[in-house]
């Protein structure tokens, strides 16, 4: 069965309008950006609390279930994070998850829009059928039966009534659909950020930011031939002196992306028309230190495939492996020490000069 298509309301809610509204209005009330704060920002507005373990999350929710390697590691890292944004530790999904959480408050405003238009025709479409005991829209005896009133039964002095249990289920169903969205938004969402807090730093007035360009819409790089779809680019920053910073922005870093970086480096060397170099940089949040050690390492023929491998905060994958003596973890300490896997911080500092 073909998928049906979300009504275009619905999608503007997490479109790239809404965030950049939600932008606005979160940095109307954040203070003054700084390269020292830019990493709260970012986690302020995309980090979260996974729903099954409750802590920050850092790592694919599977492989930190309580028990597992990641589970001690992410224990870890949400004692650092709750530290580094002064919040008690039970209280840090609070202070998390503001875009996702204002989106889904104007998501819920437009569903709730839609189903009281629907309310009155659906009466109508049900009037035939009156008396004759057809479920009603959003019944789910399973739900109901087995999670709901088995769960909380001995806390219960009486069944609750049909039509709350309708009510309840509806919002459990809305509340997961919603969490669906959320791969969606933490990708272009993070690029979002990230140009909104370059676009706000002092010296800002001095370079240009792109968000989701074209390649060729850029200063030095001609389009691609006839039979080649063009090229996007996560972020480009135009500077003084006519630097050239194309950003690839991922949240974090799977195996498919990896090869990825080659090929788009490959396009944009081969579509740069300009003879000068460019900066090629990798933004992420990525905490698997394989992951980060192979991004730090890969290579171009004779030179570094990423001019700068930035991380949100490297300290806190520090914090995560704390004392670990595997081979990965050990070397990622490295790239940090030496600077080659550098904090977001140190990339924006150097960026404005």
């Amino acid at each position: 069965m073909k998928k049906e298509l979300e009504p275009a309301e619905i999608q503007r809610a997490f479109g790239s309008e809404s965030r950049r509204q939600m932008l606005e209005e979160y940095f109307g009330k954040a203070g003054k950006v700084t390269p020292a704060n830019a990493w709260k920002h970012v986690y302020r507005l995309l980090l979260w609390t996974d729903r099954t373990t409750g802590l920050a999350h850092c790592y694919e929710s599977d492989k930190a279930q309580p028990g597992r390697p990641w589970y001690a590691r992410s224990l870890a890292f949400h004692d650092w994070v709750s530290e580094g944004l002064g919040a008690a530790p039970g209280d840090l999904g609070a202070e998390v998850d503001w875009l996702f959480t204002r989106g889904t408050e104007r998501l819920a405003a437009v569903i709730a829009r839609r189903q009281a238009e629907r309310t009155g025709r659906a009466a109508e479409q049900r009037a035939p059928y009156d008396g004759r005991g057809f479920p009603e829209p959003g019944e789910d005896p399973a739900l109901r039966e087995s999670l709901v009133r088995e769960e909380l039964a001995p806390w219960l002095p009486s069944p609750p009534p049909p039509a709350a249990m309708r009510k309840l289920t509806q919002r459990i169903r809305t509340h997961l659909a919603q969490e669906n969205k959320r791969k969606n938004l933490v990708g272009e969402g993070f690029e979002d950020v990230l140009g909104s807090l370059i676009g706000r730093l002092p010296g800002a007035a001095k370079m240009k930011v792109n968000g989701r360009p074209v390649l060729h819409s850029l200063p030095g790089f001609r389009p691609p031939p006839g039979n080649e779809k063009p090229r996007k680019v996560d972020l480009a920053v135009i500077g003084p002196g006519k630097r050239r910073v194309l950003v690839s922005a991922k949240w974090s870093v799977r195996a498919d992306r990896e090869e990825q970086f080659g090929v788009d480096f490959e396009a944009y060397a081969r579509l740069e028309d300009a003879g000068r170099d460019f900066d090629f940089v990798l933004i992420t949040n990525e905490f698997d230190a394989a992951r980060l050690n192979a991004a730090c390492e890969r290579r171009r023929q004779n030179a570094t495939l990423f001019t700068s491998v930035v991380h949100v905060n490297p300290a806190g994958p520090l914090a995560a492996y704390g004392e670990s003596s595997r081979d990965s973890a050990a070397k990622l300490a490295e790239h940090v020490k030496s600077g080659r896997l550098m904090s977001l911080e140190r990339w924006l500092s150097k960026l404005i000069g």
